[in-house]
């Protein structure tokens, strides 16, 4: 089992009193519930600066603190650059909307539902149908541990290939989904695209999905120049990971991006 817990490593500064970003700390269940909705919301506002979007597909889901067997998720058909806080919907394992004004996207709800049940330590979990991610998908294998990006999701990321290219709007589909979840925190789906888990925060789901994107963006340019890119080896590739591929790095990566939203987009909140 990998070591997904709060490694802080040699990012946390040496010095007391610098300015460093600091993970929250709650008082109640509303107010957890409540900064919980808000990084959601500024998830699906990441998802559309980095040009995530495709119509109406793609989903992010964070499960409420107090009632752990729901989770709040973007609604249906509302783009991601127009979620707010108002526009969240909470939804139970069933796929009925319990608290909210809108649709849940019934795809969505399959996955996101079955990963949910089958792993009560996750908390939140990301899809979209990306460009790059999906190409990628359709390749049916992992990705190379050619960079220090990419080491990030040495051994912490799986290929799914059954039931890839089909619409997923059965429970089977869901189920092969869930059970390749165990213990990794991202999956790349044969003719379907990309999914990322946390068991931390929506914080490090949303930046850990821009960031395999990302990856397989640079695996598809540097495979075709049609040359044999140069591996880190395996005991690096491991080491890299553990420093800059937890659960706590990719919330730290996700600060500066919720940050610049809250300043630059304040009506999300409404």
């Amino acid at each position: 089992m990998l070591d997904l817990g709060n490694r802080k490593s040699i990012y946390q500064p040496e010095q007391q009193g610098l300015k460093f970003p600091e993970e929250p700390a709650f008082e109640s269940p509303a107010e957890e519930r409540l900064d919980r909705k808000r990084r959601l919301v500024a998830a699906c506002r990441a998802f559309a600066k980095h040009g995530l979007d495709y119509g109406f597909a793609g989903h992010l889901t964070i499960r409420d603190p107090e009632r752990p067997e729901l989770y709040w998720t973007n609604p249906m058909a509302v783009h991601f650059a127009d979620v707010t806080l108002s526009s969240l919907i909470l939804v139970d394992h069933d796929g009925k909307v319990v608290e909210g004004d809108y649709a849940v996207n019934r795809a969505g709800f399959v996955l996101h539902a079955a990963v949910h049940e089958e792993h009560p330590d996750i908390l939140a979990m990301c899809h979209a149908h990306t460009v790059y991610g999906t190409a990628f998908a359709s390749l049916a294998k992992p990705l190379l541990p050619m960079t220090q990006d990419h080491c990030a999701f040495f051994e912490d990321h799986v290929v799914i290939a059954a039931e890839g290219g089909k619409v997923a709007v059965e429970n089977l589909a869901g189920t092969d989904v869930s059970k390749a979840f165990k213990g990794v925190k991202a999956a790349i789906h044969q003719n379907h695209g990309l999914l990322t888990a946390s068991r931390h925060s929506i914080d490090a789901a949303a930046f850990w999905f821009m960031a395999l994107e990302r990856c397989c963006q640079q695996q598809l340019a540097v495979e075709a120049t049609g040359a044999e890119p140069t591996l880190v080896p395996d005991d690096k590739a491991r080491y890299s990971r553990e420093h800059v591929g937890s659960e706590y790095i990719g919330w730290l990566h996700f600060q500066p991006i919720y940050d610049n939203l809250c300043r630059r987009e304040p009506e999300m909140f409404l």
